[in-house]
C-alpha cells in the first residue's frame, strides 16, 4: 500500500495537491485537496491495460467552480431543495440559489472549497481522510457542520468512501461523490453501450425542474427506468418519456431495494466491471445529459461521456417532502458509506 501527494496547481494563491492511494495490484486513486476531488481511479481491462475510468478537468484552475461538480464531494445536500428554503424547528432559512429558483447540490458549497487531509495509510488499506467546517449560515444553512470523507482502497481492488458529520444545530446533511464513470478507459467511448444494473423496483418522480412531486413510480410502468436486469444506457435513454424529456435524458432518483450489489457498470469492450454497494437508500444515475464547459479527458468533448451514480437520501422536494431524511441533530452523528469494486468479466 502507498501513499503520495504532489502539487499539481494553485487557486487563488493556494496550492491544489493531489494525493494518490495505490494498492498492490497497480490500481492507484488519486483525490484533490479542493472539493475531496476524485481525478483518477486507474484500473486493468481485461488485457492489463491501466487506465483512467472516471472523467476530470485538464486544466486544475477549473476545479475553483467545477461546473458539472467532476468527481467532487457535494453538500451540505446533495440534488436540489425546492424554491431554496427549509423549515427547521419552526424557523425558515433561505438557502443559496443557483439553478432556477431551487439550491442545487449545496450551493457555493463542499465542492468548491478546501479540505484538510491525512493520510490514514496501513499495511491492508490505502487511506486518506479529508476534513471540512462549515460554519453556521454558510450558504444559508444552519449550524456549524464538522464533516469528514475518507477514501479507502484495499487489495481487493475496492474504493470505499465513508462519509461522517456532527453539527451544533439542528440541520440538513445528505452528500454524496459526483464521480463521472467511463469503464471504457480515458474515455475513448462514450457511455451508451455499457450495462447497467440497477436494484429498484421504483423511482421518485421530478417535475420539470427536477424537484421530487412526493410521487413514486414504479419501474413496471415506467421501463425506460427498469435496470433490473442490466440493459445498455443508450437502450431507452431517447424513449419518448416525459421523465426523459425533463432531464435530457437519465437524471433521476432511484429507491434501492438495499441488496448485496445495488449497481453494476459493465463495459463488454474493456471487459472492466464496477460493482456498487452503499448504506443509502436511493442513488441518483446521470448520463452527463449537458455539454462540458471546459476540456476533459476525453476522446471526443461531448455528452454522455461519462456516467455517475450518486448514492445518498432522497432529495427534497415540494412542500419539505423527504425533508426527515435529511435532518441531523446535534446529539447525532451522520454516517454514510458507499464501495466501488472494480473487476473483469
Amino acid at each position: 500500500m502507498k501513499f503520495s501527494e504532489e502539487i499539481v496547481g494553485s487557486i487563488k494563491g493556494q496550492d491544489v495537491v493531489q494525493y494518490t492511494l495505490a494498492n498492490d495490484n497497480g490500481m492507484e486513486v488519486s483525490v484533490l485537496n479542493i472539493g475531496a476531488t476524485l481525478t483518477r481511479i486507474i484500473t486493468p481491462d481485461k488485457d492489463g491495460k491501466l487506465e483512467n475510468v472516471i472523467l476530470h478537468w485538464m486544466d486544475v484552475a477549473n476545479y475553483e467552480q467545477n461546473p458539472g461538480f467532476f468527481g467532487a464531494v457535494v453538500g451540505r445536500v446533495a440534488g436540489r431543495i425546492s424554491k431554496a428554503k427549509v423549515t427547521l424547528n419552526d424557523k425558515v432559512y433561505h438557502l443559496t440559489v443557483n439553478e432556477n429558483s431551487n439550491i442545487l447540490h449545496g450551493g457555493n458549497g463542499f465542492h468548491s472549497k478546501f479540505w484538510t487531509v491525512e493520510d490514514q495509510t496501513t499495511a491492508t488499506s490505502a487511506k486518506v481522510k479529508l476534513s471540512y467546517f462549515s460554519k453556521d449560515g454558510e450558504e444559508g444553512f444552519p449550524g456549524n457542520l464538522n464533516a469528514h470523507v475518507t477514501y479507502s482502497l484495499n487489495n481487493d481492488n475496492e474504493l470505499t468512501i465513508e462519509y461522517d458529520a456532527d453539527t451544533d444545530q439542528t440541520t440538513l446533511v445528505n452528500l454524496t461523490n459526483h464521480a463521472y464513470f467511463n469503464l471504457s478507459g480515458d474515455g475513448k467511448r462514450s457511455i451508451l453501450e455499457q450495462e447497467v444494473y440497477i436494484d429498484s423496483d421504483s423511482i421518485f418522480e421530478l417535475d420539470e425542474e427536477s424537484i421530487p412531486t412526493g410521487k413514486m413510480l414504479s419501474v413496471d410502468d415506467e421501463t425506460a427506468f427498469d435496470f433490473r436486469v442490466p440493459k445498455t444506457i443508450g437502450q431507452n435513454i431517447n424513449d419518448d418519456s416525459i421523465l426523459l424529456k425533463y432531464g435530457k435524458g437519465y437524471d433521476h432518483l432511484w429507491k434501492l431495494n438495499q441488496g448485496n450489489k445495488a449497481i453494476r457498470l459493465y463495459d463488454a469492450i474493456s471487459g472492466r466491471t464496477m460493482e456498487v454497494t452503499t448504506t443509502e437508500p436511493c442513488v441518483v444515475m446521470y448520463a452527463m445529459n449537458n455539454p462540458s464547459s471546459a476540456e476533459l479527458n476525453i476522446s471526443k468533448q461531448d455528452i454522455r461521456y461519462g456516467v455517475c451514480f450518486e448514492t445518498q437520501r432522497s432529495a427534497i422536494g415540494y412542500n419539505e417532502v423527504f425533508k426527515e431524511n435529511c435532518i441531523l441533530e446535534p446529539d447525532k452523528t451522520y454516517h454514510a458509506a458507499t464501495t466501488f469494486k472494480f473487476g473483469i468479466k
